[in-house]
C-alpha cells in the first residue's frame, strides 16, 4: 500500500495539443524531498521553491533584487548606468558616488562622470491572474500566479530604484485591479499590498483585456505582460501586436510550470477543462511525446510570432531561479529608444 505522505494526489492544468484551452491533469506521483533555505546565497539563484520559505513578498523582493544586482556589479557587462559622457570638476554637493577616482589618482583632483540624460521610462505590469495561474504540479513549488507577483515585485523594485514610474493592472476576463504608474518607495510598498492580495480565478480573456490596456494607457512606454498563455494564441497575439502599434514597448513573459511540459512517464491522466467540467482519460505512454511536441511547437509559434514583430518573448520555467527573467528585463531595458 502507498503511503498518503509520500505519494499526494493534485490536479494541475496543461494545454491540450493542438487546443488553446486549459485543462486540468491528475495523476499520483511520489515525492519524499525536503527544501532547507540557503540564507547564504544570492536570493536571484535560489529555486522559487527554497526561495518561497524565506518570507513575504516585499523581503523575498529584496533580497532578490540586491543578489540581482550584486551579480552586475561583479559582472564586466553591468548595463545599468546611463551612458558615459564626459568628466567635469567636482563641486561642493555633488554625489560622492559619481567620483572618478581613477582620474583623481592620475592627477590628484577630484572630478566626477557625468552622464547623458534619460527620461524616465513608463512600466506597465499586466498579470494574469485566471484559474490556470494558481495551479502548481508539484506540492512544493509555488505557484505559476506565485511566481508572477514576486517576479512582478523585483521587477518594479528594479525600475524605481532607476528613477522609473510603474504600475499595475491585473486581469482574467476583464482588467480587474489597476494602480496609476508613479515612482517612489512608498509606491512600491502599495504595489507589493495590490500584489499580494491578487487571487487567481476565472477565465481569460486576454485578447480584450490587452486592447482594454490599449485604450487605458495615455501615454507610451513598457507594457510586461506575465502570464501562462494558456489563451486563444492567435487573437492574443494580434491583441500584443496592435497594444505595440499603438506606440508602447511590449515584453512577455512565459510562465511554464514544469508539469506542463511534461506529462508524467507512466500511468493513467485525466484531463479536464476547468471551464466546461468536459474531462478525457489517456494513457501516458500513448501521447507523451506527442504532447511534449505540441507544446514546443506552441512555444516556437510564440517566438516567431511575437519575435518577428519586434516584441520581447521569453519563456520562464517557474522551478527556474528568478534571475534570468530579471536578465531578459534588463536586456529588453536596454535597448528601449
Amino acid at each position: 500500500m502507498r503511503h498518503p505522505a509520500r505519494t499526494p494526489e493534485w490536479q494541475g492544468t496543461v494545454p491540450l495539443p493542438h487546443t488553446p484551452t486549459r485543462v486540468h491533469i491528475q495523476w499520483t506521483m511520489a515525492t519524499n524531498e525536503t527544501v532547507t533555505p540557503h540564507r547564504d546565497r544570492r536570493g536571484d539563484l535560489l529555486d522559487p521553491a527554497t526561495l518561497a520559505q524565506l518570507g513575504g513578498i516585499d523581503i523575498i523582493a529584496r533580497q532578490v533584487v540586491h543578489g540581482f544586482l550584486l551579480g552586475l556589479h561583479r559582472s564586466p557587462n553591468r548595463g545599468f548606468s546611463a551612458e558615459f559622457a564626459e568628466n567635469r570638476a567636482y563641486q561642493p554637493g555633488d554625489d560622492l558616488r559619481t567620483l572618478d577616482w581613477r582620474l583623481f589618482a592620475r592627477s590628484d583632483r577630484f572630478f566626477v562622470k557625468q552622464y547623458e540624460e534619460e527620461t524616465n521610462l513608463r512600466a506597465y505590469m499586466l498579470i494574469d491572474i485566471s484559474e490556470s495561474m494558481a495551479w502548481t504540479s508539484r506540492p512544493r513549488l509555488p505557484s505559476k500566479l506565485w511566481y508572477a507577483k514576486h517576479l512582478a515585485a523585483a521587477v518594479s523594485l528594479i525600475l524605481i530604484r532607476q528613477g522609473d514610474i510603474v504600475g499595475l493592472m491585473a486581469f482574467h476576463e476583464r482588467i480587474v485591479r489597476q494602480t496609476r504608474a508613479r515612482g517612489g518607495k512608498v509606491h512600491w510598498r502599495m504595489l507589493l499590498q495590490h500584489l499580494h492580495a491578487l487571487q487567481g480565478g476565472g477565465r481569460t480573456d486576454s485578447e480584450s483585456a490587452i486592447k482594454d490596456v490599449a485604450m487605458r494607457l495615455k501615454r507610451k512606454g513598457l507594457v510586461i505582460l506575465i502570464s501562462d498563455l494558456l489563451v486563444n494564441s492567435a487573437a492574443t497575439a494580434k491583441a500584443l501586436i496592435y497594444l505595440q502599434h499603438t506606440g508602447h514597448e511590449v515584453l512577455v513573459f512565459h510562465l511554464i510550470d514544469p508539469g506542463e511540459r511534461d506529462l508524467p512517464t507512466t500511468g493513467e491522466t485525466r484531463f479536464v477543462d476547468p471551464e466546461t467540467g468536459d474531462s478525457l482519460q489517456v494513457s501516458v505512454a500513448d501521447m507523451r511525446r506527442q504532447y511534449r511536441d505540441a507544446v514546443e511547437n506552441a512555444v516556437a509559434d510564440w517566438t516567431t510570432t511575437l519575435t518577428s514583430r519586434g516584441i520581447a518573448y521569453s519563456t520562464i520555467g517557474t522551478d527556474e531561479p528568478l534571475s534570468r527573467a530579471l536578465r531578459f528585463y534588463l536586456w529588453k531595458r536596454q535597448r528601449l529608444p
